[in-house]
């Protein structure tokens, strides 16, 4: 059984892991990786988005169907469609279409084959949500807490190990990246196969809902025509639109205004990476206790417009004295305004609000991420490479006007500690 409960553990922690690994990896370098069929800050955009317009649609049919038919067939199909996602990311980015198909090249068949993979791994993109309902069925209520704890650590290590081993492996071979994310999902897909039990059993699952209920712009108009968390969620959208568009041409921006290569973009991400888990991972709860979620949200939101605004205003001589300081100032800003959102809308529910409400806020996050970085293409193409930082800037000011704008609740503008010896 201890041996049973420990590959469990591990074959969740790894699939958490290899979640943020196959983003993380890649991602900074995707406009190196394009480099040899487009540098169109929209189709940058598109393809960015396509992953979570696949993950929007379909992560609450992967959910119930972990209910009815188990976690582990889930959570096996979800790997084998990030294997064949980012097998075929690969293979598309290195086969010599120019020598060997040039003909297919000038139709547009290696974009679209790159559009194909990236909705495919967003469509198996439920693996998160699969291997935290793994930990808790094999945790006991009083210990599901730390269980939980293995997903932030994984998120972390994902956001620091993926940067630095891209940047580092990019320098080498900028396609060398993928390989890894590939092997790595394939040796997850091994591990699952062969080691993970199946930890929802035949007596606790439940039928599929009905269609309707799955559909996620309906869970989505059931969380906004609640009046008390109503702002804050167009808050919570308005955020991550506003975030997830900038950055995901910061790298772009970052090649074709500083002339950076892989090494120092992925050294940037790194650094996000890193302060965000030590801010999500330590630091959050005390200033929680000390501040309270609602000053947090509103001090994070300045200090992400802060570094939204930094970036543009540097030059060639000066980019990274510039820039370290300006995605470091986005990422404790982040740290202190993803969590802080979630509990607002949190404490201002009832106990039987929490779940679907919650479920739906990562609906708004996937949404956010699918209409931001498509948004800032565009912009980035039409109005000036600068653009896209002058439109997040102005929605994230609108957010701070929702939040602003919301009278806080007892308990949410200031929580003093409360000692607990």
């Amino acid at each position: 059984m201890r041996l049973s409960r420990s590959s469990t553990y591990f074959c969740a922690f790894l699939t958490l892991l290899n979640d943020r690994l196959g983003e993380t990896l890649i991602f900074p370098l995707l406009p190196f990786l394009l480099a040899g069929f487009t540098s169109d800050g929209r189709v940058l955009g598109l393809l960015t988005g396509s992953y979570a317009v696949a993950q929007f649609l379909v992560t609450p049919l992967l959910g119930a169907l972990s209910d009815s038919h188990g976690r582990r067939p889930v959570i096996a199909a979800c790997v084998a469609g990030s294997v064949l996602g980012l097998g075929l990311f690969a293979f598309t980015l290195i086969f010599p279409w120019s020598t060997l198909a040039p003909a297919a090249k000038t139709a547009g068949v290696p974009l679209t084959l790159l559009f194909v993979a990236r909705l495919i791994d967003g469509v198996s993109g439920g693996t998160a949500a699969t291997a935290s309902a793994v930990l808790a069925d094999i945790s006991p209520p009083e210990r599901r807490a730390k269980a939980f704890g293995l997903i932030g650590v994984a998120f972390g290590l994902g956001f620091i190990l993926g940067p630095a081993a891209g940047g580092l492996l990019g320098r080498i071979n900028v396609t060398l990246p993928l390989l890894v994310a590939v092997g790595i999902a394939a040796l997850n897909l091994v591990l699952v196969l062969t080691l993970l039990p199946e930890t929802h059993p035949p007596e606790a699952r439940i039928a599929l809902p009905r269609k309707r209920e799955l559909q996620p712009i309906n869970q989505l108009a059931a969380v906004f025509a609640n009046p008390r968390v109503r702002r804050l969620c167009g808050a919570f959208l308005l955020f991550f639109l506003a975030f997830n568009g900038f950055t995901a041409i910061l790298v772009l921006y970052f090649k074709q205004r500083f002339d950076w290569g892989p090494g120092l973009a992925g050294a940037a991400f790194l650094v996000v990476g890193v302060i965000a888990t030590v801010v999500q991972g330590g630091l959050i709860g005390p200033l929680v206790n000390r501040f309270g979620e609602w000053r947090l949200t509103l001090a994070g939101l300045g200090l992400v417009i802060a570094g939204c605004l930094l970036i543009p205003a540097a030059n060639p001589a000066n980019a990274q004295a510039v820039v370290f300081p300006a995605v470091s100032l986005l990422a404790l800003g982040t740290g202190l305004v993803t969590p802080s959102l979630r509990a607002l809308v949190s404490r201002r529910l009832d106990g039987s609000g929490q779940g679907s409400a919650l479920g739906s806020l990562q609906a708004l996050q996937s949404l956010g991420s699918f209409v931001g970085p498509p948004l800032a293409g565009l912009v980035y193409e039409s109005l000036g490479h600068r653009s896209p930082f002058w439109l997040s800037a102005a929605l994230l000011l609108a957010v701070v006007l929702l939040v602003a704008g919301g009278v806080p609740e007892r308990g949410e503008a200031t929580r003093q500690a409360t000692a607990t010896h």
